[in-house]
């Protein structure tokens, strides 16, 4: 049997410490090494994720940004842009597509001075450089479209001077794209980098883990709980990483659709403020986006749709109801528009109305093309009342002359009923007159033209005119050639220049004023004075833009009930077009306006002689027959 001595007993106690000494060391050597490791890997972990955050802001705020310069961009070029514009511009020379064509260059410009505050790459600059400088060239050929229009070239000049070479364009802006593309890959590659790396982490402290846990469970759960954390969160991550590209994709092509669309978009709150519109709606109103963001559709209002209108819609939008209807409203610029709108509730998941969607249609061509029809049901229908009512008429007007011409013999020279009776011509003559543009006007009456001298014309416009104006009107005439003749029905060159002198002394009232008429030579477009201008211009108040559009339509009158037809001027243009000629009006308020008619200019020897026929003299009975007695018994 073995005893331990003292000196044993203390020894072995001794050494028991030591252990512990030990243990206690290597435990916290352990534990000391699990903490560092365990924060090593928490920070690493965290930089990576932080790292994906950051890549994913970076790229969500410059992709959103750049991504919507890009698609205005794409605008500009694409169907409905400038190109597609000025092409419809120089094939239809309609104004609507110059305005728009000028609005859009100015959008185009702001766009690329955006996008180069957007601190873009050398690349996309030299890009952007390539795109501007095509669409400069376009700006550059407007100017030739527009004298093109003005001067009617012929199409086939006007578009070999006015084509642009926007192959470059096309191919820069497909650099753009793929360089966007590259860069897009770059970002997701770095995130999905950064996803790696954090998975490789989670492993390292896996394996780590395992190392230590004969010597500490406590510290392997508490990573094993670390390690499901982060799996749950990079799972999450990843989730939501591939919802928001997916969420981006699907909000890029809605976004696209609506810009697009041809009809107006406008989505407001539930207190009826505007949070978007699309670019039909910018096109048709005139406003710029941000100019009626935060504002209410009410601005649009032109105060000519009813207030029951309005009320319907309130009370079914409030019912959650969709609402159809058509709306007159009015641009930026004060013009009006009809727009057929349907306006119905934006609905979130729990059913709720958070915002109300207006789809809007323009009805403007529409209704113009239907308010046409009408113009041209009335003309039609005052042809018919004109053929039926100007034989009656015509004789009655004959009576009056025949009878006023006979009064006009036996009245003395100085007498005052002389001048009553010269009135009474002159109102019937205007009578007769009148007849005429209604028959001209409905094609029932065919015109006999002759050659003429255009200043007998002038004379005789000018004496009758100043027989029937205020004398405070002032008639002048200034004929550069007294030669000058043209090709025409004397009794409606006479009615062109009546109707002008008429307007424009109605224009003048009783106000001190001028109606200048000159006739001169002039070149047409072969360089030979082989035409006649002829200048009605007077000091009345002028005509104002709007109307300047729409002066030469039927039935379009300034005047008020009872003054005028609105025929007078539209004669005037067929009948000028019938002479084969041109009429043009220029005017500004305030400072009168001015008719230009140019003629085809004819021989002189052609014209007809105005020496008087010899007359046969003898005797004998006449015999009239007619079936108005006031003809028969009329002296004319």
């Amino acid at each position: 049997m073995h005893v331990r001595t003292n000196d044993q007993v203390g020894n072995s106690d001794r050494r028991i410490p030591l252990r512990l000494v030990v243990s206690g060391v290597a435990a916290t050597l352990l534990l000391a090494a699990t903490v560092l490791t365990g924060l090593y890997l928490g920070l690493e972990t965290q930089d990576r994720f932080q790292q994906i955050d950051n890549s994913w802001r970076s790229y969500s705020a410059e992709a959103d940004r750049r991504g919507e310069l890009l698609s205005r961009v794409r605008g500009y070029l694409g169907y409905g842009g400038i190109i597609h514009d000025f092409k419809n511009y120089v094939l239809r020379q309609d104004p609507f597509y110059l305005e728009r064509l000028k609005s859009r260059f100015a959008d185009f410009k702001a766009t690329i001075a955006e996008y180069r505050d957007a601190s873009p790459s050398p690349t996309e600059l030299e890009h952007l450089s390539v795109i501007e400088a095509t669409f400069e060239e376009y700006r550059a050929k407007l100017e030739i479209a527009i004298q093109a229009a003005e001067e009617k070239w012929d199409r086939v000049r006007t578009d070999k001077l006015v084509k642009v070479d926007d192959a470059d364009a096309i191919r820069a802006l497909s650099a753009l794209d793929a360089f966007w593309r590259d860069k897009r890959r770059q970002s997701t590659k770095a995130i999905a980098q950064s996803v790696d790396e954090g998975q490789a982490l989670v492993t390292t402290g896996f394996r780590f883990l395992a190392g230590l846990l004969v010597v500490a469970l406590v510290l392997f759960a508490l990573f094993y709980a670390l390690q499901r954390e982060l799996r749950q969160t990079i799972h999450l991550l990843s989730k939501e990483l591939a919802e928001r590209k997916s969420a981006e994709h699907m909000a890029t092509k809605f976004l696209r659709a609506a810009e697009q669309s041809p009809s107006t978009i406008i989505i407001t709150d539930t207190e009826g403020r505007i949070e978007f519109v699309n670019r039909r709606f910018m096109e048709l109103t005139g406003y710029a986006a941000e100019e009626v963001i935060g504002q209410t559709p009410r601005l649009l209002q032109s105060g000519e749709s009813s207030r029951d209108v309005y009320s319907d819609l309130r009370k079914k939008l409030a019912a959650g109801e969709e609402w159809r209807g058509n709306f007159r409203n009015s641009r930026k610029d004060g013009t009006s528009y009809w727009v057929h709108t349907a306006i119905f509730p934006l609905r979130n998941d729990a059913g709720e109305v958070t915002h109300y969607i207006s789809v809007g249609e323009d009805l403007t061509e529409r209704r113009h093309a239907r308010d046409q029809l009408r113009r041209a049901q009335k003309i039609e229908a005052v042809g018919v009342l004109a053929s039926g009512v100007a034989h009656d008429f015509n004789n009655i007007l004959t009576t009056i002359l025949g009878n006023a011409h006979l009064a006009l013999v036996h009245a003395p020279s100085d007498a005052v009923t002389r001048q009553e009776i010269e009135q009474i011509e002159i109102a019937a003559k205007r009578g007769r007159n009148l007849v005429g543009q209604l028959l001209t006007f409905a094609r029932r009456q065919p015109g006999e033209p002759i050659t003429i001298l255009i200043k007998d014309i002038i004379d005789e416009v000018s004496r009758l005119m100043r027989a029937s104006i205020q004398k405070t009107t002032v008639i002048t005439t200034d004929i550069a050639d007294e030669t000058l003749t043209t090709f025409a029905d004397p009794t409606r060159l006479h009615q062109v220049f009546m109707n002008l002198c008429t307007n424009a002394a109605e224009a003048i009232g009783a106000d001190a004023g001028t109606i200048s008429i000159r006739a001169e030579a002039a070149e047409s477009a072969v360089g030979k004075k082989d035409l006649v201008r002829i200048t009605v211009d007077d000091t009345g108040p002028g005509i104002s833009p709007e109307h300047l559009q729409t002066i030469f339509e039927p039935f379009f009158t300034t005047k008020s009930a009872g003054k005028g037809t609105g025929l007078g001027l539209s004669v005037v243009k067929e009948l000028v077009a019938e002479m084969k000629g041109t009429i043009s009006v220029s005017s500004q308020p305030g400072h009168g306006t001015r008719f230009d008619l140019m003629l085809p200019r004819s021989h002189p020897a052609q014209c007809v002689s105005d020496e008087a026929p010899t007359i046969l003299g003898g005797r004998g009975r006449i015999l009239l027959v007619d079936d108005e007695p006031g003809v028969v018994e009329s002296p004319a």
